[in-house]
């Protein structure tokens, strides 16, 4: 089934962070991802605000675990790191 890559994010050092996007959104893509919505409008109705969400579509719970875990990801959020505070979970959805 089907499973959404959630991310809800503060940056806090802007620089190290598009450093992360650069490498992210390929290794992403690399594993089947595809994106949904990055740092659109939103309107937060419960819990803690972060300015930047990211919504991304993978193939299976299975793919988006395997991309958090590549070396290529890794590498990406090496540049994350100490550049936000982020949540990140994977969910499976019912189609």
């Amino acid at each position: 089934m089907p499973a959404l890559w959630i991310a809800h994010v503060t940056v806090t050092d802007p620089e190290s962070y598009g450093e992360y996007a650069k490498l992210a959104g390929p290794a992403i893509a690399a594993h089947g991802g595809k994106f949904l919505a990055r740092g659109g409008r939103f309107v937060q109705l419960e819990g803690k605000e972060r300015p930047r969400n990211v919504v991304a579509r993978f193939p299976s719970v299975e793919a988006a675990v395997a991309c958090y875990n590549s070396p290529d990801y890794q590498q990406a959020l090496s540049h994350a790191r100490g550049a936000s505070e982020r949540d990140l979970m994977v969910l499976e959805i019912d189609e």
